[in-house]
């Protein structure tokens, strides 16, 4: 019997999850929004049986369901996916996982009180060229990864003023938030250690400049809050010895956008890299994979060839939640790195206020 699965939050981010969930054979029972209308119009364009104006009305319209995907600004990930856990639903929700570490934590809490399962959409594991480096990885060909740089930025890319991407009570955080997948993945490929101090910095010179709006978002919001940062750089200690800068930035003074992990290792080095076009759009990016080695007294390249793919690994990690769930793969994150991740970057947001180094 396919898995139900019903889907909060009618946005843009939809056409992946579901094409993802019904791609593991997964079937798509319900979507609510609470925009008037907004469910209903999703519903007619994918297919999608019931819609509702709640997520009360979700819940005891459609009983069936057996999961819940969470597709919402980011300051209501922590209440629904508590409220969907406490109703016996498995849930799939979008990142940040929450807008902070003590948000996350009960998220955890509330999953294994239910006996449920969460998992949260780092849809940058899920790509092809990060998977392939990743099975190096597990294979020991990397060895340890002793130190990596993780790096988002743009120059400009402000998704919107005064929008909720741009209010921290909605967001939790401006870029470091909203980019904060380069950071996952290199925490990731070093195994998801255990953070031990980290130091940052945050700048907010170019927030209210409407030079830096990227071609994307939401419409401007006259009027509304822009209170977030458009650049956070970083640097993390893991309790193992192994460190991770970071830069991450909606608006910074660079040449042009760069999406990179790149790591040194015991016994080779890498680097995963998304190349976007100048317009920024994803269907214009070239994705690569290489690895650094030393044989037989040469420097070495290998590079990496893997299948392109545009959605940013989106539908494949939507797709890994059901298949899951259906006992046939492991899950590519758990809560406990959900909860490391925001424990980073809480804590560069808390160095950027004191002006030092925090302990976690």
């Amino acid at each position: 019997m396919s898995i139900k699965v019903g889907v909060i939050g009618a946005g843009g981010m939809l056409q992946y999850h579901q094409a993802g969930f019904r791609q593991a054979g997964a079937e798509l029972v319900a979507v609510a929004d609470a925009a008037p209308g907004a469910a209903a119009k999703a519903a007619a364009k994918y297919g999608i049986p019931a819609s509702y104006e709640s997520v009360e009305a979700m819940l005891s319209g459609s009983p069936e369901l057996d999961a819940i995907s969470v597709i919402v600004p980011n300051k209501f990930h922590k209440p629904l996916a508590v409220q969907c856990l406490a109703a016996g639903k498995h849930v799939f929700c979008e990142k940040p996982p929450a807008l902070n570490a003590g948000e996350v934590q009960e998220i955890i809490d509330t999953a294994k009180k239910a006996g449920k399962h969460v998992l949260f959409n780092f849809n940058n594991r899920a790509r092809p060229e990060s998977l392939a480096m990743k099975a190096y990885i597990d294979q020991g060909v990397v060895g340890t990864i002793n130190s990596a740089q993780a790096k988002w930025i743009r120059r400009t890319g402000i998704p919107g003023f005064g929008g909720w991407f741009t209010t921290k009570e909605l967001a939790g955080g401006g870029s470091l938030v909203d980019l904060l997948h380069m950071v996952d993945l290199a925490m990731y490929f070093m195994g998801y250690p255990e953070p031990a101090y980290v130091m940052g910095q945050i700048f907010s010179d170019f927030i209210h400049d409407k030079q830096f709006k990227g071609p994307w978002g939401i419409p401007d919001k006259v009027g509304g809050t822009t209170d977030v940062e458009n650049a956070a750089h970083g640097f993390v200690m893991f309790k193992t010895g192994q460190v991770l800068s970071l830069q991450v930035s909606w608006a910074e003074m660079i040449k042009r956008e760069e999406v990179s992990v790149v790591f040194q290792g015991t016994k080779a080095g890498g680097k995963v890299e998304r190349l976007f076009a100048i317009d920024g759009f994803d269907n214009t990016a070239i994705d690569s994979a290489e690895l650094y080695i030393q044989e037989n007294g040469h420097s070495v390249d290998r590079n990496i060839i893997s299948l392109p793919c545009e959605d940013m690994g989106r539908i494949g990690s939507a797709a890994n939640f059901i298949e899951f769930l259906d006992g046939k793969c492991e899950p590519l994150n758990t809560p406990e790195q959900a909860l490391r991740l925001m424990q980073v970057i809480d804590a560069v947001y808390e160095s950027a206020k004191g002006g030092k180094p925090v302990a976690i």
